[in-house]
């Protein structure tokens, strides 16, 4: 299956000179949804892991179901005031401004292996807040999934010292 004819291109949102790469179409379609997460399941195959993180709020939609299928932990990551629990925090930039990420203080234990999944590579920030966080807390990011990655942008670059692996590269 073609998976990047899936995706929906938008100009100029959500400010002129960004091309949003919209995956609602992929969510849309159940096969297609199926495949795209299958997909990123068998880019696991032979990786030893404790838990899933994804960063809200397509993260979650991608991370969930597979740490469901593994049967590992999800640690969900989620903008600033929004766990009510003790967190930590991290701060990144975006292709078009900046934000604040938090995870609980308790949700990673010190040796833990993470997988960290997200629906888009653009220039890295998002999960490199997240590596931040992982790591403070004594986890071992194992390996990082993105459904789409947007090459141009070279997030890649970022993340360099970490497996990272793409299904549809744009």
């Amino acid at each position: 299956m073609d998976l990047s004819s899936k995706l929906r291109h938008i100009a100029d949102f959500p400010r002129p000179g960004i091309d949003f790469i919209d995956i609602s179409p992929v969510l849309q379609d159940g096969e297609v949804f199926q495949y795209s997460v299958d997909c990123l399941l068998n880019e696991l195959d032979g990786v030893d892991f404790d838990k899933v993180v994804g960063s809200e709020a397509r993260g979650f939609i991608f991370g969930a179901p597979i740490s469901y299928v593994t049967g590992k932990g999800f640690v969900p990551v989620r903008k600033k005031g929004k766990l009510p629990c003790k967190t930590i925090s991290a701060c990144y930039d975006l292709e078009y401004g900046s934000d604040t990420l938090e995870m609980n203080r308790d949700a990673i234990l010190p040796g833990e292996k993470i997988v960290i999944i997200d629906d888009l590579l653009a220039t890295g920030g998002t999960v490199f807040a997240n590596i931040k966080m992982i790591e403070s807390l004594g986890g071992k990011v194992e390996k990082i999934l993105f459904l789409v990655e947007l090459r141009e942008l070279k997030g890649r670059e970022k993340l360099k010292d970490y497996p990272i692996q793409s299904i549809i590269e744009l």
